[in-house]
């Protein structure tokens, strides 16, 4: 194609006062970008100079920046990337939020003719789209008033619909999208406006047109960054280690987080606590992020999408929250996705949790993990029916059980950690449920046929394995609920932990491990409220029957005890459970469901006290 000869600038010139039509533009274009590889730059450094950004444009100038980027757009197949790198770099740093829409749409309609007219401009393209996830640092508070929130929803929308149309064009271009994304992130040390934002375009994309393709990758990607942030939050120096027993006090039993006037009651270190975590930034980011996270959730739920994101979810969760021993909220991604679907996610998470336990193919420290999870969402698990709790501990038992008959040596808590974890998992859900169960007749008879007393008997003494406090707790009930008579006496002196427990704990101490202690964040906590069952509204098996009064924890009327009170909540019993694709006992693969009105009797508010000790890699209200 011949050159358009330009002298003296007075082409520039005819542009500037519109004497050019679209297709002599686009000519004159090609041929002022043709000409630099001939060493001819001078109108080439001109027309790079109108993409420079500028501050405040007047309207002469708006209509001489979308005329010259309409005509790019149509003369970008000539762009290359060596010649014309100028040009390109100029384009990069020209930012849609600080134009208005006849730009953004022109520079947008550039982005998108750059990736269908040359593969290898695909990154830059998309590279270029992305960064609009959040706009520059400076108008970020702006975005809270009126104007910003209506210039977020105009440049927002239509970087996502030019991400959409690239993917139409160029089929590839969502498999180049996510990396970019993923690497693009903000990191642990960012504002917490903006790495809010940017999740919030991440789970669009899940959610939107390319979603199917992308989806698998945004999430698992959020719940690292979720993590990241959840092991930036020591505890060392900031939570006290103050309680000597787990079921003594319970850091929720005070419903405002920040609200001294209600906290008349609380202990010194229980104050202080919830003081040195307000105001940590960390925790704010984590905060915002899990409440986004609850709202995509839902969104899920009423999109049907719920049982497929779940999967991504448990996947995601079994690669690296499991063994991320530091993780105090993470986790409960996992447990609010399970609250919306109890009889599908929420059995499911239990199962996959149990299987992988009782499979010796997986390394000690991850079934010591994945039993300390299992134990920790049984118990706090308001929607899970009692008859599924009841079939995972016939499962459990079982295994322990058998493992005792196949070794029959004296008591190691190093050699036997994975044994002694499932021992003090089956202690740790019968504090919970032990009353609620012996209510119910059929289970009451199901776990007096467990070989329970033949464990705890047995020479490998897991009553003295096991942590003191959750071995006494477990005792006082079953001795309240004539569960079983045992002849030897136990004296722990009151002690939180023993050298024994420390033992089979390891170096992580999954022995103190209960990762669904109850959610120290303030906004999340009141998605999670509804669905979690606190200590303080458990009735033991040595409460007196007529105690019917609410706890002292200030627990507002909507946390009822745990009681199937709702229908909606629990599962009928005729319902069988299968999941496919997972190979459990046939214990677990016939279980059925409680009734609605099987718990009547069961968990109910009385005035009680909780845990409260705090140590390094575990959650702080059972420590």
């Amino acid at each position: 194609m011949g050159r358009v000869q330009v002298g003296d600038k007075a082409e520039f010139s005819r542009m500037e006062n519109g004497d050019f039509s679209d297709s002599e533009l686009i000519h004159h274009f090609r041929g002022v970008l043709v000409a630099v590889s001939a060493g001819d730059r001078e109108n080439y450094d001109e027309l790079v100079g109108y993409l420079h950004p500028k501050g405040n444009l007047n309207p002469d100038e708006v209509a001489i920046l979308v005329t010259t980027l309409k005509a790019l757009s149509g003369a970008a197949s000539y762009i290359d990337s060596v010649h014309h790198e100028a040009l390109l770099f100029a384009v990069s740093r020209m930012s849609l939020w600080n134009y208005g829409t006849d730009v953004m749409d022109a520079l947008l309609e550039l982005i998108i003719s750059l990736a269908a007219s040359n593969g290898k401009y695909i990154d830059w393209c998309l590279e270029m789209l992305v960064k609009h996830f959040v706009p520059p640092y400076y108008l970020l508070d702006s975005l809270k008033q009126e104007n910003g929130i209506d210039r977020k929803t105009k440049v927002l929308s239509r970087v996502h619909a030019a991400l959409k149309e690239i993917a139409d064009l160029v089929p590839l271009a969502p498999l180049r999208l996510s990396p970019i994304v993923v690497q693009k992130m903000p990191s642990v040390f960012s504002k917490e406006p903006e790495i809010v934002m940017y999740v919030e375009n991440m789970l669009k994309l899940e959610s939107g047109a390319i979603g199917e393709i992308i989806g698998s990758t945004m999430l698992p990607a959020l719940v690292d960054r979720l993590l990241d942030l959840d092991v930036e939050i020591g505890w060392d120096g900031i939570l006290q280690e103050d309680g000597k027993c787990i079921f003594e006090m319970e850091l929720e039993d005070f419903t405002e987080f920040g609200d001294d006037e209600n906290c008349d009651s609380m202990p010194p270190s229980e104050l202080l606590n919830r003081r040195k975590l307000q105001g940590n930034l960390v925790v704010d980011k984590v905060d915002s992020l899990m409440v986004l996270t609850f709202l995509h959730l839902e969104s899920c739920q009423s999109s049907g999408r719920l049982a497929e994101v779940f999967d991504v979810l448990l996947g995601s969760f079994q690669k690296t929250v499991l063994n991320a021993y530091k993780s105090k909220f993470t986790q409960f991604v996992m447990f609010y996705a399970s609250a919306l679907d109890p009889e599908g996610c929420g059995v499911k998470f239990a199962m996959v949790l149990t299987d992988m336990f009782c499979r010796d193919v997986n390394p000690p420290i991850t079934r010591m993990s994945a039993v300390a999870y299992l134990a920790s969402y049984l118990s706090r698990a308001k929607f899970l029916s009692a008859a599924l709790v009841t079939n995972i501990l016939q499962s459990l038992v079982n295994w322990c059980y058998a493992y005792c008959k196949s070794h029959n040596f004296d008591m190691n808590p190093r050699a036997h950690q994975v044994f002694y974890s499932g021992c003090q998992a089956v202690m740790y859900i019968l504090c919970f449920r032990l009353r609620s169960l012996m209510d119910i007749p059929r289970l009451k008879l199901q776990l007096l046929n467990m070989p329970m007393e033949a464990i705890w008997k047995h020479k490998l003494s897991p009553l003295k394995v096991c942590l003191p406090t959750v071995v006494v707790e477990f005792l006082r009930q079953a001795k309240a609920a004539q569960f079983f008579m045992m002849s030897e006496t136990f004296v722990f002196n009151d002690m939180l932990e023993s050298d024994f427990s420390k033992a089979f704990g390891g170096m992580d101490r999954l022995d103190m491990f209960f990762p669904f202690d109850p959610c120290l964040l303030k906004k999340s906590e009141s998605y999670i409220r509804p669905h979690f069952v606190r200590w303080s509204k458990v009735r033991t098996t040595y409460d007196d029957d007529d105690d019917n009064e609410v706890s002292d924890s200030g627990s507002e009327a909507s946390d009822d005890d745990f009681v199937d009170r709702n229908a909606m909540d629990m599962i009928d019993d005729d319902m069988m459970v299968s999941v496919e694709g997972l190979d459990f006992t046939p214990d677990l693969n016939k279980m059925s469901i409680t009734p609605k009105n099987s718990l009547k009797y069961g968990f109910e508010t009385r005035c009680t006290r909780m845990p409260a000790r705090i140590r390094p890699s575990t959650s702080p209200e059972s420590l």
